[in-house]
C-alpha cells in the first residue's frame, strides 16, 4: 500500500521542467496517440513498397542482397536496442506513450 501512496504522491506534486507530473504525463499520452496513428498510416505505405520492392526483386529489375541486410542490422542493431532501453528506462512516463500508441494505431 505504500507503494501506491507514494506514486500519488508523485503524481500530485512536485515539478518536472516546471509543469507537474500529472500535465507531462498527459503531454506524452496525446504525443502517443499521434504517433499511433501516424504508425498506421506509416505501416500501410511500407506495406504497399514492400509489395512493389518484392515484385521488382522477382522480376530481376533489381538484386536483394541478404548480406546488405545483415551489414545494417549489424550497424543500427545496437543503436536500434540503446534507444529501446533508454525508452523502457522512463518507464513510468513511457506508460502513458505506449497506451496512447495503441489507441491511435486502433482508432486510426
Amino acid at each position: 500500500m505504500s507503494e501506491l501512496s507514494d506514486l500519488i504522491h508523485f503524481i500530485t506534486s512536485g515539478r518536472i521542467a516546471g509543469l507537474p507530473p500529472i500535465a507531462i504525463m498527459i503531454i506524452i499520452f496525446i504525443i502517443g496517440i499521434i504517433v499511433g496513428y501516424l504508425l498506421h498510416l506509416f505501416l500501410k505505405i511500407a506495406i504497399i513498397a514492400a509489395i512493389v520492392v518484392f515484385v521488382a526483386a522477382y522480376l530481376g529489375l533489381f538484386g536483394l542482397s541478404l548480406g546488405a541486410l545483415k551489414n545494417l542490422a549489424v550497424k543500427y542493431g545496437p543503436l536500434a536496442y540503446q534507444y529501446g532501453a533508454l525508452i523502457i528506462g522512463i518507464l513510468p512516463l513511457s506508460i502513458g506513450f505506449i497506451i496512447g500508441v495503441i489507441i491511435g494505431f486502433v482508432l486510426s
